[in-house]
């Protein structure tokens, strides 16, 4: 794995309409980034908030330049705080804004993004109207271009404001609990897409809009947490399923209590270890949704009826990535 290095910044002092969740948010962030679910490390990270540094536009821009610079795996750019929209385009607001110059502009940011060596680029805005980056208001050009490589995620649409409650962003907040898991996928990796998803869900059609745009031709993963399933067990699908759509017979010898030592109506054939091994492995691949019963609601009745059981829609993809050694 290459370098991974990560600006978070957080913007909490501002002389007009302070705000109260934006340096807690990138602390948060900051944190999550910095390690993954078993310590090791993750993003080197540089964190700037209002609390601690004294953040201005020139500052902040060179911060910027200098994260998107050099040919690292992955540079991301997370800001938290003020959002400006006029005729021109979207800015993220610095403290030493004025009216007509209120910061950097996100065409910029993403410019820099575009620009830039680094492997992959992710831009993740929460603040008001951030959904402008990457989309510009000249006639007959609706879209700006988002080089190979750049992703971008933001709290809001461009005509939306973003809210804050109880001392968080709610886009932040969702997006850290992402971060801690809730948009891993089977292998524990938690990539931009499974995020967007993840806070899509969980806001409300008449709640603030996440914004996701990307251009990239590769999975990438910004945090890793423990898989809910052993990774083996996911590999040993091919040995079960000959083909994706195949599907596996069952009978009571899958069954670990269907055996004369336990007291219940038992019936022939009895449970083998073998089988019983592998029917402990099917089980906990229903679990994580890839494996489900075929005619019946429960895999103990697919077992003891002699019926059988077969790969999700879900179960079939990971049955590829397993066949093309991808996992």
């Amino acid at each position: 794995m290459g370098n991974r290095k990560a600006l978070v910044v957080g913007i909490d002092d501002y002389s007009v309409v302070p705000l109260h969740g934006c340096v807690n948010d990138a602390e948060d962030v900051a944190a999550l980034l910095s390690r993954n679910d078993d310590r090791s490390i993750n993003f080197s990270v540089q964190l700037r908030t209002s609390k601690t540094d004294e953040i201005n536009k020139s500052a902040l821009k060179k911060w910027i330049s200098d994260c998107f610079a050099g040919d690292d795996e992955i540079a991301l750019f997370y800001f938290s705080g003020h959002g400006q929209i006029d005729a021109c385009g979207g800015y993220i607001v610095t403290p030493d804004y004025a009216p007509m110059d209120w910061g950097i502009s996100m065409q910029d940011i993403l410019n820099y993004a575009n620009n830039s060596k680094c492997q992959n680029k992710v831009i993740i805005l929460d603040c008001c109207h951030a959904g402008s980056v990457g989309a510009i208001n000249t006639l007959g050009q609706q879209t700006a271009i988002i080089n190979e490589g750049v992703t971008i995620l933001t709290a809001s649409n461009f005509d939306e404001a973003a809210a804050e409650i109880n001392g968080h962003g709610v886009f932040t907040e969702l997006l850290t609990e992402a971060l801690k898991g809730g948009a891993a996928d089977i292998t524990g990796n938690i990539s931009p897409g499974s995020i967007y998803a993840y806070i899509d869900r969980a806001l409300g059609p008449w709640e603030q809009r996440p914004v996701f745009k990307t251009n990239v031709k590769r999975f990438i993963s910004l945090r890793t947490v423990i898989a809910p399933i052993d990774i083996n067990i996911v590999r040993r699908i091919t040995d079960y399923f000959d083909e994706p759509t195949t599907k596996l017979p069952l009978n009571p010898s899958y069954e670990p209590t269907n055996n004369t030592k336990t007291e219940h109506k038992v019936i022939e054939p009895y449970s083998i270890e073998k089988n019983v091994a592998i029917f402990s492995d099917l089980q906990k691949l229903e679990s994580v949704g890839l494996v489900v019963p075929d005619g019946t609601p429960h895999m103990y009745y697919a077992a003891m009826e002699s019926k059988a059981c077969k790969l999700t829609s879900v179960g079939q993809h990971y049955w590829r990535l397993v066949k093309e050694n991808r996992i």
